[in-house]
Formats: structure tokens, sequence, C-alpha cells
């Protein structure tokens, strides 16, 4: 731990004055046999349930103190723990002169506080602690954040977090959000009989999507290991071995950009159920997103600007027929079978305004037209359907096209939230089609497109031991949230979202 007892030595500042004062007053506290941070203390209720105790009543709970009025004999708190605030009425008659001198002297804002006292009810009707024992509990070495403004600058917000917390009462609803959006994610399924599963986090290859790993290296087996980037490859194992519904939370890492929708570690959500196909996938969604909304009391929020309708059912759009409204051509002129057909895709996204390059692979040209030309307009949920083979390589063709697949993702004022297919179970089909991504992307980077490695040939191998038709969704968790509580940026969402260190963004 970094010494922290002489800060001033370090500083000449206001700030640092203040701390090296505490410092000087922990330690007096000390030597006069008042222990400032004691092992335990006594705490029977919560704030809030203290506060709603009956006139009368003795109650004894414990926080931190965040208001602090003196009025020479007697002052005015309020103390504060998860649960919300109370009102503390210290005064010199009930609590004794030593101790209120006591009070008065040690105890300010931002320290941790015990008080034992009786309910009451002020003239103003704000219920209130009679106090008649207060005990210091953990001093405060640093002051708080101004009361009255809050914490406003994101850097130190996102940097500080516990500072955050403390100053803005908004920030930890949101996090209690969060936790009762994933319980409900949770109760939905295993109401539907599906099975929460834990599958590895270092694995030899990251496997089941296209994203650049992390990767490090395992000292005693003498080999290579990658932070996984999706769960996909090891669940349908799983359902390959029997077991029919499972779904797994967990977080991913893809060592890619950062921006107000990435973060290199993130939260998603991946679920399987054998003898489902995309449309089952689709309709639990729109259940799974409804249940979350319900659990936090919202049918209606605002994101990016819009007011988005959350109850179900959500707008179904069918990419082939949007396609033909949008641009006037059957998307099947642009495929060509699992591939993009180039010069006349090429030829649409410049008839289009879609600004490319020549290296720019087929798939991203696709993406462009598809979401600000055929998403635009939509911003509330919308779940859209039958995406090219092109770029679904896990997922099933529908019957009688082998260039459209079954596959959904579901989207909500542009933002993807959820990514679904009727799996591909065919080991033939599937290993074409790893092969073909797999030269894609060596292409991309400039590699040996001929002799590229597919993603995972173990997968292959497990599919030949045969698996039933299948439904799977991913559901990005903090997109959700960040939907749910109407939040812009997935750091507000995120307690500690990953971020350049001071040093490098001083130099620049």
């Amino acid at each position: 731990m970094e010494n922290t007892a002489k800060p001033a030595e370090k500083h000449n500042n206001a700030l640092d004055e203040i701390i090296a004062q505490r410092y000087a007053e922990a330690e007096e506290l000390k030597a006069s046999g008042h222990n400032p941070y004691p092992n335990r203390c006594e705490k029977k209720q919560t704030c809030a349930k203290a506060k709603n105790s009956p006139d009368d009543a003795e109650v004894c709970t414990a926080g931190r103190l965040v208001q602090l009025r003196l009025m020479g004999k007697a002052a005015f708190a309020h103390l504060r723990d998860f649960s919300g605030k109370v009102q503390l009425y210290v005064a010199k008659d009930n609590l004794g002169e030593e101790a209120y001198t006591f009070f008065k002297k040690h105890v300010a804002v931002g320290d941790f506080v015990s008080v034992t006292g009786h309910m009451f009810v002020t003239k103003t009707g704000e219920r209130t602690i009679k106090v008649h024992k207060l005990d210091l509990i953990s001093k405060a070495i640093r002051p708080m954040p101004e009361k009255f403004h809050g914490l406003q600058d994101t850097e130190v917000r996102f940097r500080k977090r516990h500072l955050d917390l403390i100053a803005n009462e908004d920030v930890k609803d949101i996090f209690v959000k969060r936790a009762h959006i994933i319980s409900s994610i949770r109760k939905t399924l295993d109401e539907k009989g599906f099975l929460e599963v834990e599958t590895p986090i270092l694995t030899p290859d990251s496997g089941g999507a296209v994203a650049r790993p992390f990767q490090t290296y395992h000292n005693a087996l003498k080999m290579p290991l990658r932070l996984r980037i999706a769960l996909e490859l090891y669940h349908k194992r799983l359902i390959v071995g029997g077991f029919d519904r499972i779904y797994e939370i967990g977080h991913m890492f893809r060592n890619e950009g950062i921006d107000t929708t990435h973060n290199p570690e993130f939260t998603m959500m991946e679920l399987y159920q054998a003898y489902g196909d995309v449309n089952t996938m689709a309709d639990l969604f729109e259940e799974i997103l409804a249940n979350a909304a319900k659990a936090i009391g919202v049918e209606k929020v605002t994101y990016r600007g819009q007011e988005i309708n959350l109850v179900p059912p959500y707008k179904r759009l069918y990419i082939p027929q949007a396609w033909k409204e949008k641009f006037g051509q059957d998307i099947h002129e642009v495929l060509d079978g699992r591939q993009f057909k180039r010069e006349p895709l090429a030829k649409l996204a410049k008839e289009q305004g879609i600004s490319f390059s020549a290296s720019d692979p087929d798939s991203k040209l696709f993406d462009e037209l598809f979401e600000t030309k055929l998403l635009a307009g939509y911003n509330c949920p919308v779940i859209a359907l039958d995406y090219p083979t092109a770029v679904s390589p896990f997922s099933k063709t529908k019957p009688g096209d082998p260039e459209i697949v079954e596959r959904f993702e579901a989207f909500v004022s542009g933002s993807e939230i959820a990514n679904a297919y009727t799996e591909l179970n065919d080991p033939a089909d599937q290993y074409q089609r790893l092969k073909d991504q797999a030269a894609e992307k060596a292409k991309a980077q400039g590699e040996d497109a001929e002799n590229a490695d597919i993603l995972d040939g173990d997968y292959i191998e497990a599919l030949e031991s045969g698996m039933p038709p299948t439904g799977g969704m991913g559901i990005g968790i903090d997109r959700t949230v960040m939907l749910l509580t109407g939040q812009d940026s997935i750091r507000e969402i995120i307690f500690f979202p990953t971020l350049k260190k001071l040093e490098e963004k001083e130099e620049k």
C-alpha cells in the first residue's frame, strides 16, 4: 500500500493542507485513546428503516455524514447509507457535554458514524433521529465533493467512481437498475428452464466472432492463450453434448477501439435452445427486454434524444423486402452464393452516398447500406431478419434460398443490442463458411487468404457428432442497460470503464 501518511511533503496546495491536518487529527485521536477506525460498530437498522420507524421508537443505525449544520449547543445533520438518508438532531442536552464537545471538534462531513436515538418529527415535518449516543467509526481524510453542485467533471467521475457515487445519488441508481435488469434476465430464462453455465475465459482460440483478441502466454503449458471474444463455440458443444437450454452472462474482451458504445471489456449474455429457431429467439428477445423494463418500472425511455416505447410487439423488418422498397432492386442482385458481388454492391453504395475505399471488405459496404439507409427512421426496438449468408457464417440458410440466412439483429435508435440465428449444424457447410470468413479476414489484413486458418477446427469435429436444430441469441448487457436507463455513453453504466493513463493524456 502506498504510504500517504505525510502527503503535505509531496504537494503544496490547500487540499494537501486539509489532508495533512486530518492525518494529524487521526493520530491525535489514537494518542488520546479514541480509535478513529474501530473494527466494528453497532447498526440495527438501515437509515431508511430507521427513518420509517414509529415516533419515539429507539433506533440504531450508521452511515456517512453528508451534511452538517452546527448551531452552538445543537446540530442538524444528514446520515446516509445505501438505503437512503435520515436526518439527525445532535444536541448537547441529549448527548452530554463531553460527547458533544468531541462531536463538534472531531466529526465532519464525510466521516462515518454510528448513532442511537429516538425518532421524532421536527416542526418542518421531517422525520429525525434525536441522538443520545454517537460514535465515530471511520474518519475521512479527504474532503467530500462539493455538496450543492455534485461532481460534474466526467474525467474525475470515471477515474474516481467512489467520489462520483458519493456526490451523485442518481449514479448509484443507474447501477442498482443494472443489477435489477440482469436479475430479470436470469429470472426470465430460469423460469423457462434454461440452465446457467460457465465456459472458459482463457482459450487457445478466442472463437465464435471476428474481432481482435487480447493475447497472453501460459508459462507452465508453454502456449499462447487469448481472452474470449464470444461464447458461441463452447455453448454449441454443450448443445451437442445434450444440454437443451443454456445461457451465460459474462465478460468478453476485444482489443479494439473505445467509443460511447464500446469498451474493451464488456458484458454479454448468450443463450442456446435446442429444437428452437430464429423465430423462437425473436419471441424470447421481446419477452426478455419487456421483462427487464418492467423490473425497473419503465415502459418508455428517452434514449439518444428519442422517446422509445418498450412495450412489445416490436417491429419486424425483413431485409430483402426492405432492400427492394428502398433501393428498387432485388437483394440477390448483389449476392453471389456465400459472397457479395463487389461491382453491383459498390455501385449501389456510391449511388447512396456511402464513402468507402477499395480495401474495404464487402461486408462493410453492406453494413453501411443497411444501417444508414434501411434502419433510418426506426428508433423504437426493431428486429431485422433474413440477412445475407455472406455476413452470417454460423447461421442456417433459408429453405430454398442459400443466399439468405435465418438471422436477426435487434436495434434501438440505430444501436444493435441483440443478434440471433437458427444455428448452422451442417459440419461441411460450417467448415466451408469458416474458411471463407478466414480468407476474407486474411485478405483484409494483407495476408495469404488461400492458406488462412479457420477459427476453430475442434468445433467442426464437435458438429460431426450431431447437433439438433437450435436457436441461439446474444444480447449486449451494457447496451441494454444504456437503453433502459437512458444513457448515451457506456461509461455511465460500467463502474470502472477502461481509460487512457493520465500521463499519456497530459503528454498529448
